[in-house]
């Protein structure tokens, strides 16, 4: 496993009112027990970045004042907490039992009964963390609950599993690193890393090595040699080749593809190696090799200076990005194609989110009624999701073979984390997927692509990360759900592009306004050539997480009662959640400093 994915820690915070002579002594139990009730839950639902269950600490004694908040906060950090949940049943003292700390996320959950006044702390400690910028998100039931009753009520505990995961998302990305495997890609700015926003908004590091070190570990045999024979076989074995879309008299030699392949699995264990180390290289005599670029995430250049003479890194690129390989099941290692590595923090925020394998696509075409009708033969009838068009999604290089959603759960296909995914999932998706012999006039080094077609009728979220002049980092989403195309259709739009290539076919939910008043109008107001698919509806846990490491949300169509973020974005307008998102990210600058 990656050393980078660590286990998540959330810290939960008992306050309590500190009078004594009969207050603090009376609520003591239920303050401690309702803390007890919120880890519990916390701990039997969420995983942490390394498919762990996160961890829950409650102290042993309640927070009334300055004295034990001090003491509970040195813990905390002791302990590496991700976040900070206040709870309480009663009125506290806010400024003396607040957590002021900037860096950590906090929530606090004020209990709805009538006996105490929960909410009415509640309502002054958001105020009093509002006052002094450090933002709170306000977890309040809709239905009073008795005196007695410890249980955490649904709705509560949707805002909690919500706020937790987007915490221990952003934690897990800190003080890790983005690898970047070769420089800027035909002009593409993504390519051109941002160390600042990494460092700013991400609290990651960075570190770039030249395409030369992978030709210098090739071509000396710098990698596990055992398992790369282990893995040769594991692709003899499950890898199709599907027909040669290059013309007879000039394709590449079967000599060549096999050397082809070998040369393929040399780059996935080459990349696995820099990101994360590899303590069999020291025992070969390469002690600094070993080491690796403790990296979360990493981008691969390729084109066109590596790909005009040597082989894609697409066969990598899928496999690493997938949830299993020839060791078997196990976290995903993040790769972005083109080193794209703004669509590499998209990547990231969804596996770390959902532990779900995240979908790298070309935002490729927009197919109107008229273009379908005319190009295909096919007429949608007023019924077909067809009828508003959809937008071809597709890209040569990392989109994770699970992306098939080959994966079946009772009657339902779709994706699952990495820590539920099994043998038979994977021998499913393996089975979905053909390998493509690079196109030579553009892929000049030769290569394979992965060919999958991703099932219709599931629920993703299209999402990217841009960076814009004067305002910094942006998240685009768009949830909606794949579709499968009628035969005609289907040839008529792979076709035109590229059938060795994964394929996605997508339509966005339309709201009738805006950049979603129609499919074409979401094309047209997409900021970038490519996007991440995450699978299921998630732009409501994307947008909690924007709004912890202070990136405003440009554009989405979440409906707003699944918005949710710190209070302190009411106080700038709840007309328009866009405009309130901007000013809240522009008025409390970067999490971990200037950009």
């Amino acid at each position: 496993m990656n050393p980078a994915r660590r286990p998540a820690v959330v810290g939960i915070r008992p306050t309590i009112d500190a009078r004594r002579n009969g207050v603090r002594e009376a609520l003591e139990g239920k303050t401690l027990s309702l803390a007890r009730s919120l880890a519990e839950l916390i701990s039997a639902t969420l995983r942490a970045a390394d498919g762990s269950f996160v961890r829950c600490i409650v102290p042993e004694n309640t927070i009334g004042g300055n004295r034990e908040a001090a003491a509970v906060d040195r813990r905390f950090r002791k302990e590496g907490v991700c976040c900070t949940i206040t709870v309480t049943p009663s009125w506290c003292y806010p400024f003396e039992t607040m957590d002021q700390d900037p860096l950590v996320p906090h929530a606090v959950w004020g209990f709805n009964g009538t006996e105490r006044p929960g909410a009415v702390y509640l309502a002054a400690l958001t105020s009093a963390h509002d006052q002094i910028g450090v933002p709170i998100f306000k977890i309040y039931g809709r239905d009073i609950q008795d005196i007695g009753d410890d249980s955490v009520p649904d709705d509560v505990a949707g805002e909690i599993l919500r706020f937790v995961r987007a915490s221990a998302a952003a934690d897990a990305m800190r003080d890790t690193a983005y690898l970047s495997i070769g420089g800027v890609s035909m002009g593409i700015a993504s390519s051109k890393v941002d160390d600042s926003f990494l460092r700013a908004y991400l609290g990651m590091r960075y570190e770039y090595v030249d395409m030369s070190e992978m030709q210098r570990r090739m071509e000396r045999g710098i990698l596990d040699t055992k398992e790369l024979e282990k893995a040769e076989a594991w692709a003899m074995n499950h890898f199709k080749e599907m027909n040669d879309p290059n013309a007879e008299g000039k394709r590449r030699s079967e000599h060549d593809k096999k050397s082809d392949w070998t040369d393929s699995l040399k780059i996935a264990l080459i990349i696995k190696d820099l990101m994360a180390g590899n303590e069999k290289l020291a025992d070969s005599g390469f002690r600094e090799e070993s080491d690796g670029k403790y990296a979360l995430a990493a981008g691969f250049q390729g084109q066109r200076q590596w790909t005009d003479f040597h082989i894609t890194a697409d066969v990598a690129e899928a496999v690493l990005n997938s949830p299993f390989d020839w060791n078997g099941i196990r976290p995903q290692y993040i790769v972005a194609t083109e080193n794209d590595h703004l669509n590499a923090v998209g990547m990231l925020f969804t596996n770390l989110l959902t532990g779900t394998s995240p979908i790298f696509a070309d935002v490729r075409t927009y197919w109107s009624p008229c273009s379908i009708e005319r190009i295909s033969g096919y007429e949608p009838d007023s019924s077909s999701p067809l009828n508003n068009g959809f937008i071809y999604l597709t890209n040569s290089g990392s989109a994770a073979l699970d992306g098939s959603c080959a994966a079946v759960r009772g009657d339902e296909h779709g994706m699952v984390p990495f820590w539920d995914f099994t043998e038979n999932d994977a021998k499913a998706c393996l089975e979905d997927a053909q390998w493509g012999a690079a196109k030579l006039w553009t892929f000049r080094g030769g290569g394979f692509s992965s060919a999958f077609t991703t099932r219709g009728g599931l629920p993703f979220t299209m999402l990217r990360i841009n960076i814009v002049k004067g305002v910094g980092p942006v998240l685009q989403l768009a949830e909606g759900w794949s579709l499968d195309l009628p035969s005609e259709l289907y040839a008529s739009a792979v076709g035109r592009t590229d059938p060795t290539w994964p394929k996605t076919f997508f339509a966005p939910r339309i709201t009738g306004k805006g950049p979603f008043r129609d499919v074409y109008a979401v094309m047209k107001h997409w900021n970038s050539n490519h996007a991440v698919l995450c699978f299921g509806h998630r732009g409501d846990d994307l947008m909690t997480l924007a709004s912890l490491l202070r990136i405003p949300v440009s554009m989405h169509n979440v409906p707003e009662e699944r918005v949710f973020r710190p209070t302190f974005w009411d106080h700038l307008g709840n007309v328009d959640s866009i405009a309130s998102d901007h000013l809240a990210c522009r008025a409390l600058g970067p999490l971990y400093g200037p950009y």
